[in-house]
């Protein structure tokens, strides 16, 4: 066979790990002959496809971005399904090994059900995919939301200040929940259990009464109680989703004003999807890769590769992608007990 290997959406550390565990394996093991789709989805619909041998991907591992390119191009804006099969037609490409997350596997799923043949491998930082008990990525990204907060706090406590940490989480807060714990948050707020503004500066006040620089760990999709959007002041991207970002810019003044206590924010943004990734991710990324071609030479088209406690299964892209993961109420309470 033939097979297309794409990244799209957000990129995050990991993707060259899927793609060299893919394509070794498939070369070594199965015999197969490996197409490289340029930015994603735009790629496959624009005809911009090129050779993928095993000696490009060598020493992939520890390399973080995608050596591929990516992009939020939503397929069913250039032609769809049919424009997709022509563009495989062409170059007499059998399958395609769609690696992204929410977006990305959405329109996955909609192509296979077009009868493309698909396989889906679950990418996000976010965390947020249902029928994977982790993402790559994720990992990584908890790390690096750490260690700034580490570094902020230091700062913070020198000039006796109140520090807004915003971090990555369009509709779940895991960044936040597991970014804020290990850095010993004084508040961590997240999308799917939204706070007053009181009630956030009854922690910040609570902390700094007891002789605290006051730490608040805010998910950019998270909106105050009584409020029904989140800031979003860029518009949509390509799948008609909100360009989230400026949370902790908007909230850093109402506390200051709230609290009395001097309020910087900082926003860590693309911090958390750069650089090289974790240990874990490696793993995770080349057992997803390696998995993925066995999905495609035993032709499960429609499926992801998922990670089931420590086991690297198959599971339906309907089953994966209806359905946000979400933090748990009984999760973030257990750690509201830590916070003020």
């Amino acid at each position: 066979m033939r097979i297309g290997i794409l990244t799209s959406g957000g990129d995050c550390p990991g993707l060259n790990a899927v793609i060299r565990g893919a394509v070794i394996k498939g070369d070594r093991i199965h015999g197969q002959t490996f197409l490289g789709i340029k930015d994603g989805w735009r790629g496959l619909v624009e005809d911009d496809i090129v050779p993928l041998p095993r000696h490009d991907v060598r020493g992939l591992s520890r390399q973080g971005g995608t050596i591929l390119g990516t992009s939020r191009t939503n397929p069913f804006d250039g032609g769809g399904a049919e424009q997709v099969r022509t563009v495989m037609t062409h170059h007499e490409m059998d399958a395609v090994i769609a690696i992204g997350g929410e977006g990305t596997l959405t329109a996955a799923r909609r192509l296979s059900d077009e009868g493309i043949n698909i396989v889906g491998v679950p990418k996000t930082i976010d965390n947020d995919l249902s029928a994977t008990d982790y993402t790559f990525g994720f990992d990584t990204a908890v790390a690096i939301a750490t260690e700034s907060i580490d570094r902020l706090r230091t700062t913070a406590e020198s000039h006796h200040r109140c520090m807004v940490v915003e971090v990555m989480g369009r509709h779940v807060g895991w960044i936040a929940l597991h970014a804020g714990l290990a850095a010993g948050a004084h508040a961590i707020l997240v999308p799917e259990v939204p706070q007053s503004l009181e009630q956030v500066g009854e922690w910040v006040r609570s902390a700094r009464d007891r002789g605290r620089a006051p730490v608040v760990v805010v998910a950019e999709g998270f909106s105050l109680a009584g409020e029904e959007h989140v800031v979003a002041p860029r518009g949509l991207d390509a799948f008609g989703r909100p360009r989230l970002g400026g949370i902790g810019e908007r909230l850093g003044p109402m506390l200051e004003e709230l609290t009395g206590i001097e309020t910087r924010c900082a926003t860590l943004g693309h911090l958390q999807r750069g650089g090289v990734p974790s240990a874990y991710d490696r793993v995770l990324a080349t057992r997803f890769g390696t998995a993925a071609i066995d999905a495609v030479v035993d032709k499960k088209w429609g499926t992801m590769v998922s990670l089931s406690g420590t086991d690297v299964v198959t599971v339906d892209l309907h089953d994966a992608t209806t359905k946000l993961k979400t933090v748990p109420r009984a999760r973030y309470d257990e750690a509201a007990i830590l916070f003020g």
